[in-house]
């Protein structure tokens, strides 16, 4: 089986032309178009120049600072941006997850991180993200700040994302990229990007390998 290699920098530019609005009535295939090759055969783009991780000090459901960088350095760590109001994308990416996560052994789940950035901080407060991510994987990390500062962030990694907006109906939704990055241990680089519709297999696939640092 043949593996996607992209430039990050490439990757990077045509990711940002496009985005997903969750819930929205014109749900667009956002970034995911990009990404989604081969009949998704392989879950992963291999990135030949990996996403360096961002410096992103914001704050989690606990209420207290946390580093990024510092946090995750070292550890096999999956970050994805979207937000708690999500009806269908963000739930769905962070079960599928959560599932396979949950198939490793406990070592391996404790040594993961999953780090999920709101794209809705006004009202993705850290109770919130706590209460709801309780109920999809309380391990998972889940940061909440400036959303200047969040937008920045998720930019560097090619995922675009828009200030929450009411649409037609006068519902509030976030429109944001679907990108999960998966960044490895060994160099602390995001080597490998998934899109929306990524299965709970092809997680459970791909999770032992990027928790030793491999390209699946």
């Amino acid at each position: 089986m043949r593996k996607t290699k992209l430039a990050a920098a490439a990757l990077l530019a045509a990711a940002t032309l496009t985005l997903s609005a969750c819930g929205s009535e014109n749900n667009d295939a956002g970034p995911a178009a990009v990404v989604s090759q081969e009949g998704r055969k392989q879950a992963a783009t291999v990135l030949d120049q990996p996403f360096t991780k961002p410096n992103l000090v914001l704050t989690d459901t606990q209420g207290k600072k946390y580093d990024l960088r510092k946090e995750t350095a070292g550890r096999p760590t999956l970050v994805y941006f979207g937000y708690t109001h999500c009806p269908d994308v963000c739930p769905l990416t962070m079960s599928n997850i959560a599932v396979a996560k949950k198939q490793l052994p406990k070592a391996e789940q404790d040594r993961l991180r999953v780090v999920f950035v709101t794209t809705d901080p006004e009202r993705d407060t850290p109770a919130a993200l706590g209460a709801w991510l309780k109920g999809i994987d309380p391990q998972s990390v889940g940061l909440t700040g400036d959303f200047a500062t969040i937008q920045a962030a998720a930019r560097t990694l090619g995922i675009s994302i828009e200030p929450p907006h009411k649409d037609k109906n006068g519902k509030t939704v976030s429109t944001h990229g679907t990108q999960v990055i998966a960044f490895s241990p060994k160099t602390n680089g995001g080597y490998l990007l998934y899109g929306e519709g990524v299965t709970v297999d092809q997680y459970a696939k791909d999770l032992p390998k990027i928790i030793k640092g491999q390209n699946p």
